[in-house]
């Protein structure tokens, strides 16, 4: 699958986005070595803290599903009345820890303009 093709599913998931407070909504798409591919997206809450962003729900989809090999994530996030974002959506820092969790440094991050990797976001991430 090309970072293309992950970026456009990464749009599809945005569609599902229940983003009401921020109007901001965001589609994941993680690729798993195994060429399956988990999808999210945010599902915000009135309470804040229970809200979910879109990597961390594909994530959680995939890992409860016995995945652990993963090779790229793609990004897409704006504003919720817009059909397709106009720019890059990066994971924030408690996506990207998660990500570390699971995923090795290789792992290429994908936005609407960039590929990066995982290591190159996040170089120092927490380990126990």
């Amino acid at each position: 699958m090309t970072h293309q093709e992950l970026y456009r599913l990464a749009v599809l998931a945005r569609e599902m986005s229940y983003s009401p407070y921020s109007n901001f909504a965001v589609g994941a798409a993680l690729l798993c070595d195994d060429g399956s591919v988990y999808t999210g997206c945010n599902i915000e809450n009135a309470a804040l803290g229970p809200t979910a962003c879109a990597e961390r729900v594909a994530v959680f989809k995939a890992v409860s599903e016995g995945k652990r090999g993963f090779v790229a994530i793609a990004v897409a996030g704006g504003p919720a009345d817009s059909a397709m974002p106009d720019g890059d959506c990066f994971p924030c820092g408690v996506c990207r820890q998660v990500l570390a969790e699971f995923c090795p440094p290789s792992l290429a991050v994908v936005t609407k303009n960039h590929v990066t990797t995982l290591g190159q976001l996040l170089p120092h991430s927490f380990k126990l």
